[in-house]
């Protein structure tokens, strides 16, 4: 089963950005994600239209932050990415006649709502300074540069 790993991948960048003097072409981005440039620009442009990063057209262009960090929140995040579902179980059939079924499903759909929630309230609680923030002190930099 696949992975959805759009959150993961465009907070990598972000923070590479955080990092950056210039602007990063789709091109560096896409290298960096080992994908294509056409994917970064449709990725990019959930976060442009939220208002999370600005794209530069000519010669020095790219993507740019454009936002507070203390502000965006990883939920943010995800939802400017697109990201549907957070979790990809299912059920072979959303209105059973028989009864067990039924009850399975109940069952599986509340668990599944309440991890959700506490996933969400999760993502919520973590901004994007937070996460500059660890990947400075990894990195071993100054706390803001």
């Amino acid at each position: 089963m696949r992975t959805d790993s759009r959150l993961s991948r465009m907070l990598h960048v972000l923070l590479h950005m955080v990092s950056s003097e210039t602007p990063m072409t789709s091109e560096q981005v896409a290298d960096m994600l080992g994908t294509n440039s056409a994917v970064v620009r449709r990725t990019m442009a959930g976060l442009r239209e939220a208002g999370y990063v600005r794209s530069e057209k000519g010669h020095g262009g790219g993507w740019r932050l454009d936002c507070d960090l203390e502000k965006i929140t990883l939920l943010d995040v995800l939802r400017a990415v697109g990201t549907e579902r957070l979790f990809t179980i299912g059920f072979d059939n959303d209105a059973p006649d028989c009864a067990v079924e039924r009850a399975v499903n109940a069952s599986v759909a509340s668990a599944m709502h309440r991890a959700e929630q506490v996933l969400i309230e999760g993502f919520r609680a973590i901004t994007l300074a937070d996460l500059a923030g660890r990947f400075r002190a990894e990195a071993g930099m100054p706390a803001h540069s």
